[in-house]
């Protein structure tokens, strides 16, 4: 027993090779680039090319912030809770599969309430709505958040590790899952709609996602879960009963292109807040879509 879990702690202490990881995302994204360019879910209200690169540049901000605040931070301390057993998961003794499995599950319960605090909280919001205010959803806007976010989110980070157990190796398979899971919800690819409803009983979709996004508040406020569809499910947030063509995407105080460039978008947090869900045009909310009787994943 002693030494199957010296065996254990040392695969544990380990992490998912830096060149599978990149290797994976990279290809996810670039195979959904071109799935979205022959097999679109949603019309395009910017140009392509010009909306990937704003949103590259946000996220090169974000991973200059990651490097800076986020991996310093969290990585020495999955090797301490490790060392030290912190954690629910260092309660009992499992094998290195199954505690990884299991941190994977909890990091993306706990990454959903987190998403839900974003939404809920306005100085949260103020740096999260710059995800949201993209006016059109694919690929590209997985890797679109403000490194204000990022930075914020460090501290939520090390809580996660530290509350659940995360080892060195749990954490780079959760963070590898979690960019190839958000690059495929965000991603605009039409999927067979019986195919996507079989994926979705188990994992976030495009058409699930999608919902998210829409200008519409109440449809906002649904679908909060980033992996596993399973934490919408039990907290009642699980919204599948909207057509992809009635979703509009963005928010309604921000719905022209010169108010989402890239210098506007890294701004938004620290200016004047706009009341995000009131139309400027005419100060109103923006309708509820017509619900569907069945609440299933739509064309």
């Amino acid at each position: 027993m002693g030494s199957r879990s010296s065996g254990d702690g040392s695969v544990k202490q380990r992490k998912m090779p830096a060149w599978l990881s990149g290797s994976l995302v990279i290809g996810a994204f670039g195979l959904l680039w071109l799935l979205e360019r022959h097999h679109p879910l949603r019309k395009e209200s910017e140009p392509k090319l010009r909306r990937n690169a704003r949103n590259l540049a946000v996220a090169g901000l974000a991973a200059a912030v990651l490097q800076l605040i986020e991996r310093p931070l969290v990585e020495p301390l999955t090797t301490l809770v490790e060392r030290r057993g912190w954690g629910l998961l260092k309660v009992v003794r499992l094998p290195a599969w199954l505690e990884v499995t299991l941190a994977v599950v909890l990091m993306d319960y706990t990454l959903y309430l987190w998403h839900v605090l974003m939404h809920r909280l306005p100085l949260l919001w103020r740096f999260h709505i710059a995800h949201h205010v993209d006016l059109d959803l694919d690929a590209s806007t997985a890797f679109r958040f403000h490194f204000g976010e990022l930075a914020i989110s460090a501290g939520w980070r090390a809580g996660q590790v530290a509350l659940i157990g995360v080892s060195p190796l749990s954490l780079s398979v959760w963070q590898t899952f979690l960019l190839l899971s958000a690059l495929f919800h965000h991603s605009n690819v039409r999927l067979p709609v019986e195919v996507e409803r079989k994926l979705n009983r188990v994992f976030v979709t495009p058409r699930m996602h999608g919902i998210h996004h829409s200008i519409v508040e109440d449809e906002t406020n649904a679908n909060w879960s980033s992996g596993l569809t399973v934490w919408d499910w039990l907290h009642g947030t699980l919204r599948l009963n909207v057509p992809q063509d009635r979703i509009t995407i963005g928010v309604p105080a921000y719905r022209e292109p010169d108010e989402v460039e890239l210098i506007e978008v890294l701004k938004m947090p620290f200016g004047e807040q706009r009341p995000t869900w009131l139309s400027p045009e005419n100060g109103k909310r923006v309708g509820i879509n017509p619900l569907v009787a069945v609440n299933q994943l739509l064309p």
